[in-house]
């Protein structure tokens, strides 16, 4: 594995090595939930990292304390990165994670230095952040309690039900900045959800995620990403999965169509001629062009699923905005410690 002079390029952009190769510490853990997953914890030299300009992402900062996901998407634009580390972009990447265990404290002290100056970061928009790992390594807390005591606004994209653990701390967090929390969900369909997105939270456990941050009083938006050209997209499809999220009282719903980038989309070819041998033609017309299905195409998904949130009262989220859980306040003396129970898991099913 080559884990010297590393650099991220894409989503994120360091200078220079991460980490030292000899910071790394190899882990394997024995409970089932962690069965086959390798971790190397490593000690990163930087945290808070600027989106490239050339990004389409409606955010300039990022923080990611996790490289890899059990969540296992076949379509994951983020398996590119893995192989800046001599490791494949299908089965390494589901498995072979990588764990920045100084995050919340790089964080503190990135946020604290005379250069930073309060720009919104976003998370969980390269790998999620709440992913079966952040059970056991807990680094959320920390960050969360970070970007609350420096009242820096913050966003969290995620697909997993752990975020509900911090529930107390995103609330927090919201009395002194802008917080958005937005939960993925593509399709309700379940039989696609277990072939094409084996290692998360069924979407009505995500689903019920929206509901329980709705009636705490946190406004929550529904990327509805991605929406899956020819096995996601038919109208009783569309029409099913903005009416659950409806029915969840998200304050959004944004739909986003597949994009398969390098590294993704070989991945999710290789997924699509075992499970739908059919349509790999289809496929390769469709994104002849590159990782972007067409424009048209694009354009038609996004108009029907706003129509069918338009029906159901919600809308459509504006780029780049934050929900505000409450309105920022002053506020004086300590916060209660972020110390909790200890190893957490997230429920599949």
């Amino acid at each position: 594995m080559r884990w010297d002079n590393l650099a991220e390029n894409t989503g994120e952009a360091g200078s220079g090595a991460l980490f030292a190769a000899d910071a790394v510490t190899t882990r394997t853990f024995d409970t089932p939930e962690f069965q086959g997953i390798t971790f190397h914890e490593i000690r990163a030299r930087s945290i808070v990292n600027r989106v490239p300009g050339a990004s389409r992402m409606p955010f300039e900062w990022t923080v990611n304390p996790y490289r890899g996901c059990t969540h296992a998407c076949v379509y994951c634009f983020a398996r590119k990165t893995h192989s800046y580390l001599d490791l494949d972009t299908g089965l390494d990447f589901d498995s072979q994670i990588v764990v920045k265990v100084n995050a919340p404290e790089l964080v503190r002290r990135e946020l604290a230095s005379s250069r930073w100056h309060g720009a919104h970061i976003a998370m969980g928009t390269n790998v999620d952040c709440y992913q079966r790992a952040e059970g056991r390594y807990r680094l959320m807390p920390g960050i969360i309690a970070a970007l609350r005591d420096h009242a820096n606004p913050f966003s969290i994209l995620t697909k997993g039900t752990l975020i509900l653990r911090d529930l107390e701390l995103l609330r927090q967090a919201a009395e002194v900045a802008e917080v958005g929390i937005s939960v993925s969900v593509g399709f309700v369909d379940l039989e696609l959800w277990r072939t094409v997105e084996p290692g998360t939270p069924s979407p009505e456990r995500r689903l019920d995620v929206v509901r329980t941050l709705s009636a705490n009083g946190i406004d929550c938006g529904v990327l509805m990403a991605p929406v899956i050209p020819f096995l996601g997209d038919r109208p009783d499809q569309l029409r099913a999965t903005v009416g659950a999220i409806a029915a969840a009282g998200a304050t959004s719903v944004t739909p986003l169509v597949l994009h398969l980038r390098p590294g993704a989309r070989e991945w999710f070819m290789r997924w699509l001629a075992r499970h739908h041998p059919r349509l790999v033609g289809r496929y390769e017309q469709l994104y002849a062009d590159g990782a972007y299905a067409p424009t048209w195409y694009q354009r038609a998904v996004t108009r029907r699923v706003h129509e069918l949130a338009a029906e159901s009262g919600i809308g459509p989220a504006h780029r780049g905005e934050s929900r505000r859980i409450r309105a920022p306040q002053e506020r004086s003396g300590p916060w209660p410690s972020i110390d909790g129970p200890g190893d957490t898991q997230l429920t599949l099913l």
